[in-house]
């Protein structure tokens, strides 16, 4: 036998809204360089899935600005070893910024892949990665526009190959990084990093794929 004010318990905790834990992998484009903590894209990303009734915590950022792929590599394994329900991973910019090479990229990019795997348990689906964002459409690069975009674009071609072929969601972003010299709102006061308004597009299209949606829905 219970009291109604038992009964009213039940149902209160039968209505609460589950939420899900998120971790974000990265450089400077994902902890946010030059922007709020509430404009990096992780955290919009968050707020605009609640739109869909898919509920994240606050997302754990491992990203620090300036770090390459091994220098997440190290930091990520620093890291508590907890699953996550899902997992982003965007890096890349620093490598080729640094002058390494596309081919010294690839091996520490798909072991970083693996290691988001791992995070989930395993559940490709639960891991997504955004294509490296061109830097040569910025005052900052703007000089060298030629020579980071074919770069930029070599690296681009490995981490999506590489995506595909573990068959990992992939979002590219690197078209709207590409409108920061016509659309100055778009860049950051630095001159170099995103705006927030320019991680807003970020976030609007990779909501624009109903089918990673579906997939969040079904999963989480």
């Amino acid at each position: 036998m219970t009291t109604d004010n038992q009964d009213q318990n039940i149902i209160l905790l039968d209505q609460a809204t589950p939420s899900f834990s998120y971790l974000a992998l990265g450089d400077s484009y994902t902890i946010g360089e030059s922007v709020e903590s509430s404009g990096r894209w992780p955290n919009q990303l968050i707020d605009s899935l609640e739109g869909h009734e898919i509920y994240l915590e606050s997302a754990t950022i491992i990203a620090q600005t300036g770090w390459r792929t091994d220098e997440l590599k190290a930091a990520l394994a620093t890291h508590d070893n907890f699953d996550y329900d899902l997992v982003s991973l965007l890096i890349g910019v620093n490598d080729q910024y640094q002058g390494k090479t596309a081919a010294s990229y690839e091996p520490v990019f798909e072991e970083l892949l693996r290691l988001a795997i791992e995070r989930v348990g395993g559940d490709k689906e639960r891991v997504f990665v955004l294509s490296i964002p061109n830097y040569g459409y910025t005052p900052y690069g703007a000089l060298n526009k030629e020579g980071i975009t074919t770069e930029i674009a070599e690296y681009n071609e490995i981490n999506k190959r590489i995506a595909n072929d573990k068959g990992i969601w992939y979002f590219d972003i690197t078209a709207i990084s590409e409108q920061g010299l016509s659309d100055t709102a778009l860049v950051a006061a630095d001159q170099l990093h995103p705006s927030a308004q320019q991680y807003a597009l970020w976030v609007a299209e990779i909501l624009s794929d109903q089918l990673f949606i579906d997939s969040l829905r079904e999963i989480l």
